[in-house]
């Protein structure tokens, strides 16, 4: 419930506060007041495999709100798209300073189609805005916006507090209260298309199962950022995932039983992975490091505690060993690199690092025919 008029107001008074911190930021050179130089690859991480997916979801709600009729969701998909595009540029600009006196940052939008992870966030949003209007806003309104756009923000923001980056909380905090729109679209879409008629339940169940495993995955790349590559940490992936996705979507899917929609199909395999996809990202990286537009080292006794501490039945058992044996490695000057590319899952452009449930010391794999 937002007229044009106000929308420019509103937003045009943000935009103020937000360009007053980042010349402040600028003119201070305030990113000398980072924690540590290695909290600059988070950054990095941003600008490569999120900052272009603004642009994208931009042009994707731009593409959707012609096919509506109805004002609502046209003006909603507007404002949306607009949105996106203004997080686009902000996001760009507060990242500015850090392009002046720092490599990894200049060329993402080059990038984006070339390097191999970021073919994951690629694939997410071309695949999402070429399925047509509704499947967009179930993937992305619903599935990413609504259910899992707490555990993208909220870690990258609160990360960048506790490391003394400004700049990066304030177009946070900016990005954050446009969210609260994206999340109604989402959510009040899925509900007029599962009430309009009984036999759209299965068809939107497939998309939230679809939509729901691809953005999971994409946020492998939050969940090595949270538990690797800050170096005061906030809190661990296996807490946020507790938090925002089992307890608020698990309220969530109980909530939207009575239309007939369960838990997406690979929600406990998700549960189950908050022990280990951080980890096995972060050993990915560190392996083929030489093809990553970024730092990775092997973490320090003090951070290896951290994450005995936070993941118990894992983190001692599966992952030290394996960073205990490359530090030798790298202290005799045998720093460990893989000199290929990893393999991709031709469906969803994932790496095959990640391991089959209930046995993560096992790749998971899965092969089919195309009509065979």
């Amino acid at each position: 419930r937002l007229t044009m008029d106000a929308y420019w107001k509103y937003q045009g008074e943000k935009e103020k506060k937000l360009y007053a911190v980042l010349d402040a930021f600028t003119q201070n050179n305030a990113f000398l007041g980072v924690t540590d130089a290695r909290y600059i690859n988070a950054l990095k991480l941003f600008i490569q495999g999120v900052t272009p997916l603004e642009y994208l979801a931009h042009r994707g709600f731009a593409h959707v709100g012609r096919h509506f009729t109805g004002e609502g969701a046209r003006i909603a998909c507007q404002m949306q798209s607009i949105d996106e595009l203004r997080h686009y540029q902000t996001e760009t600009h507060a990242m500015s300073t850090y392009n002046k006196f720092f490599n990894g940052f200049h060329h993402s939008n080059h990038w984006f189609d070339r390097v191999w992870y970021l073919s994951v966030p690629k694939s997410f949003f071309e695949d999402a805005y070429s399925s047509g209007p509704f499947e967009f806003l179930t993937a992305v309104s619903f599935s990413f916006e609504y259910v899992l756009t707490n555990l993208l923000f909220v870690p990258f923001m609160s990360g960048a507090a506790y490391n003394g980056d400004m700049s990066t909380v304030t177009f946070g905090f900016s990005a954050q209260s446009d969210e609260s729109r994206h999340m109604t679209l989402g959510i009040e879409c899925i509900k007029f298309l599962l009430e309009q008629d009984p036999d759209n339940v299965p068809i939107v169940q497939r998309w939230i199962d679809k939509w729901f495993w691809r953005g999971y995955r994409l946020l492998t790349l939050v969940a090595m950022m949270m538990d690797y590559m800050q170096p005061k940490r906030v809190m661990s992936w296996r807490e946020s995932w507790e938090m925002y996705a089992e307890q608020n979507g698990g309220a969530l899917f109980k909530d939207l039983a009575r239309y007939g929609i369960r838990e997406p199909k690979g929600w406990q395999d998700a549960c189950e992975g908050k022990d280990h996809i951080s980890h096995q990202a972060w050993s990915t990286f560190y392996g083929f490091n030489a093809a990553s537009a970024f730092h990775t080292w092997v973490p320090t006794e003090d951070e290896m505690a951290w994450l005995s501490a936070k993941y118990p039945d894992s983190f001692d058992r599966y992952y030290r060993p394996r960073f205990d044996y490359w530090g030798e490695q790298a202290k005799a000057g045998n720093r460990f690199y893989m000199k290929t590319l990893p393999m991709l899952c031709q469906t969803c452009q994932i790496p095959m690092l990640f391991t089959e449930p209930g046995n993560p010391t096992k790749i998971g794999a899965r092969e089919s025919n195309y009509l065979g």
